[in-house]
């Protein structure tokens, strides 16, 4: 895997605030990349970022990784659909625009950023 790729999509989860969610496909239309790349790089690399505040477009998470975000989203005041496969993302969608601005200013060290 792209070392700098990785760095980059990491540095985006990063500065998702507290309580917001971001979904796979928007963080690999700032990084640059696609969403199953980003799933990717969650899954083998997720660990190092707040990863429970990257979902679906629909704001879900597989089962397994829900049972582990819920305590994080708890904490978060993340609630969950009636459903109870995630949230909903529009209510706890971040910024987008703000994301990719300071993604863009988080980023300007790295080369090709």
């Amino acid at each position: 895997m792209d070392e700098l790729l990785v760095e980059k999509v990491l540095r985006c989860v990063e500065l998702v605030p507290r309580g917001q969610v971001v979904a796979y496909g928007e963080v690999a239309r700032i990084v640059g990349t696609a969403a199953r790349v980003v799933g990717a790089i969650m899954a083998t690399h997720g660990h190092l970022v707040s990863w429970w505040r990257v979902t679906s477009h629909a704001g879900d998470l597989r089962s397994d990784l829900l049972a582990r975000a819920l305590p994080h989203w708890q904490e978060e005041g993340i609630e969950l659909k009636p459903n109870g496969l995630g949230c909903r993302i529009a209510e706890y969608r971040v910024d987008l625009d703000w994301l990719a601005r300071e993604w863009a200013a988080d980023t300007a060290d790295l080369p090709d950023a």
